[in-house]
């Protein structure tokens, strides 16, 4: 009988094949012959079907209250030939595979009537930035020490991989609860220049911020390799600026610090 161990490695090699398109298409997996390969690709294209709809119809919540006007619901590609050609290659929770969906439902969307909603290769942009964001592996802890110990000198700022800057000709954020409330006209945003930052904690909480030239412009500079004085100097920021400015992007999750030695 096999050991509680065992079993344990049997069920989590069983798991990574039903999330795991290339895994379990592989020699590696095929032979240790653990499953029924028809019944697990079965039960792995209802699983990423569930997946990717709960994520659709919350990162695409927006375009989907437009569907009235364009006629293109977000979901409906998971019923199209685009999405079961990418069956062979979901990896559920990746960023590659994020980015794919994704890119369906932009695709989709945009083929739909969007005359009367000038901004909506802008509100595609910014649902598919959430998406993305919130896709891939977590960190749930690097040991990040706190901004105001400057006198770690082995400490500095880097980006967090996935943490976008978008640049907008329209102020989004206005427009956007409005769209889920009832309305009989689409609403419409401000044309007005809008700079967001969209990042994702730790813990995998996407969060979206107004951002400042400065703020845009640290973000960037934060590299790993610049220490707090070379970013304060750079970005032109007083110290107590740079410190507060700093605690604002880790905490929204686009910035942590590297440790070095």
């Amino acid at each position: 009988m096999p050991s509680p161990v065992s079993d344990r490695a049997v069920q989590d090699t069983i798991i990574r094949a039903l999330a795991d398109a290339p895994f379990r298409g592989s020699p590696e997996w095929r032979l240790q012959e653990l499953a029924n390969q028809d019944r697990v690709d079965r039960f792995a294209r209802f699983l990423a079907r569930h997946f990717y709809h709960e994520r659709l119809v919350h990162f695409f919540k927006y375009s989907r209250a437009l569907a009235r006007t364009t006629g293109r619901a977000p979901e409906a590609i998971l019923t199209n030939p685009g999405f079961a050609a990418l069956f062979p290659t979901l990896v559920l929770g990746s960023r590659a595979s994020a980015v794919a969906v994704a890119r369906l439902v932009v695709d989709h969307v945009r083929s739909g009537a969007t005359a009367e909603i000038p901004y909506m290769e802008e509100l595609l942009s910014y649902e598919q930035a959430m998406m993305v964001v919130e896709s891939g592996a977590r960190v749930w802890s690097d040991g990040a020490p706190d901004v105001t110990k400057r006198k770690n000198q082995w400490s500095t700022p880097m980006r967090v991989e996935g943490t976008m800057l978008l640049d907008l000709t329209y102020d989004l954020p206005v427009v956007l609860p409005r769209l889920l409330q009832p309305w009989t006209e689409v609403p419409q945003p401000p044309r007005e220049p809008t700079r967001l930052l969209i990042a994702r904690s730790s813990h995998g909480r996407v969060s979206v911020a107004r951002t400042t030239t400065s703020i845009a412009t640290l973000f960037e500079l934060a590299d790993g390799r610049k220490s707090l004085e070379d970013l304060a100097r750079e970005a032109g920021l007083r110290p107590a600026e740079l410190e507060a400015t700093l605690a604002g992007l880790v905490d929204l999750g686009a910035v942590r610090f590297s440790v070095g030695s």
